[in-house]
């Protein structure tokens, strides 16, 4: 089942600031498949991923409908994520208390950026979500895993930049002499 966050991530990693409700969607999914896998170890794969579908799709509705607090909420979402997945192993730290204290603060710092610098922080916090949930799939080696993140990340805030900078170019104004 690696193969649907691999493909919800680069869907978040290229699109998550354009397409906010799908960024929010993937995100929905991503953490939704996570907690359900951890919390329901054994139990089987097709109610992991229907629980995943359910948050992702429920969350991507929602915020259509309540985008300012879906925008707080998945930017705690993706720095939550993002902190929780790296921690343990930047810290060499094991165990739940550590990931929960590492999701509580990246959350936190997530949604504060989010709220601080809207645009921005939605390219940032998608391409992080983005390239975490696809390096975090790939079965590569410990070094591998962090120069593919390292890549993706470069990669789809230049992607998502770009989008941006079109759209808010302004328009220029044609000359008729």
């Amino acid at each position: 089942m690696e193969w649907l966050n691999i493909l919800a991530g680069l869907a978040v990693l290229f699109f998550g600031r354009r397409l906010f409700w799908l960024f929010v969607g993937c995100v929905g999914f991503i953490v939704g498949f996570e907690l359900a896998d951890n919390a329901l170890q054994g139990h089987s794969e097709w109610l992991i991923l229907s629980i995943a579908l359910g948050v992702g799709l429920l969350s991507a509705i929602a915020s259509v409908f309540l985008q300012r607090i879906f925008i707080i909420v998945a930017g705690f979402f993706a720095g939550g994520y993002c902190l929780s997945t790296f921690a343990p192993t930047a810290l060499h730290l094991q165990g739940d208390a550590v990931m929960w204290i590492a999701f509580a603060v990246g959350g936190l710092l997530g949604a504060l950026l989010t709220v601080m610098l809207l645009d921005p922080a939605l390219i940032i916090m998608s391409s992080l979500a983005g390239a975490t949930a696809v390096s975090q799939n790939v079965p590569l080696d410990p070094p591998a895993r962090t120069a593919l993140f390292v890549v993706l990340l470069v990669m789809g805030i230049a992607v998502q930049v770009g989008q941006y900078t079109r759209e808010t170019k302004p328009q220029r104004s044609q000359r008729t002499d």
